[in-house]
């Protein structure tokens, strides 16, 4: 038995659940998998020569191709008549931002390729700068707090919903925190035929300021407030995978992060506001896409 398919010896840091979301990843979709890799914090830990933490077939791209890069992967292995899982996995940065423009030509041209986001909200690997996945408030190197800026002034990029309205045969939110929800939802990808896309909310505990021991806590309590929906959708038809318990609240997740630190009580009132607005808003989707 070889073990796991992404081995120890990695450089990641204390308290990284990017290798876990890997882990998981590769748990699911077994040892036939071929991996597209953009410049990340999952290239840069894993990939430096000569070493790799990978014991499938892996090549590292740049930021802005990975999914033109599994395509050609994709459209090599159907014109020899062979058939491989193909696997992009990349941060938010070189998905919502720099590889946007690739992943919708995946999509639009409908390759057989999974494409996973491991969501830590901002450019954690080059210096934590904001990305269009960094939710409103957040600090960040290039949206501090001070006279000029109270934190990210944006909200967040609806990156699912987009590649659902696209044509993605299969969408789906997952969490680091919960290891086997990304197996399955991995597992059920792998199953359709055609582009499919999971996004997976991946605390970095540098970025966003916790102590490292609190990843997978912090991680649950996206979820338990609301702020991280967990869903699939599948033929236009969306269904929560898991409903959160609103025993956290709002607030008490963004004080658990330095990265907020700066808000004020009226400031974590809004954001409580817009969770309260999206989660009735998905309640609502799951409802009208189900009749």
């Amino acid at each position: 038995m070889m073990g796991e398919l992404f081995s120890s010896g990695h450089t990641a840091c204390a308290g990284c659940g990017m290798t876990n979301v890997i882990i998981n990843i590769l748990r699911a979709a077994g040892p036939d998998t071929i991996i597209s890799n953009a410049t990340s914090c999952s290239e840069i830990v894993s990939s430096q020569y000569p070493c790799s933490a990978w014991r499938v077939p892996y090549i590292h791209v740049a930021f802005e191709c990975s999914a033109a890069v599994a395509s050609g992967i994709e459209a090599a292995l159907k014109r020899q008549g062979k058939k491989s899982n193909v696997i992009v996995i990349a941060g938010d940065g070189g998905t919502f931002d720099i590889g946007l423009q690739s992943l919708s030509g995946m999509v639009d041209r409908g390759h057989n390729v999974l494409y996973i986001c491991y969501d830590n909200e901002c450019y954690a690997n080059t210096g934590v700068q904001r990305s269009s996945a960094t939710p409103h408030g957040a600090w960040t190197t290039t949206s501090p707090y001070g006279a000029e800026m109270h934190g990210n002034p944006a909200g967040k990029k609806p990156i699912a919903e987009m590649m659902a309205a696209q044509g993605c045969k299969y969408v789906a939110t997952s969490s680091v925190a919960y290891p086997l929800d990304i197996q399955q939802k991995v597992k059920k990808a792998l199953a359709v035929e055609g582009p499919k896309f999971i996004l997976i909310h991946q605390p970095c505990t540098l970025a966003w300021r916790y102590p490292p021991e609190k990843t997978v806590e912090i991680a649950r309590m996206a979820i338990d407030c609301g702020l991280w929906v967990l869903y699939e959708i599948e033929n236009g038809k969306l269904k929560i995978t898991r409903r959160p318990s609103f025993r956290t609240g709002v607030k008490d997740y963004l004080k658990a992060q330095g990265r907020f630190s700066h808000l004020t009580d009226e400031e974590m009132g809004k954001i409580q506001e817009k969770a309260a607005s999206d989660w009735k808003r998905f309640e609502g989707l799951e409802k009208t896409t189900a009749a």
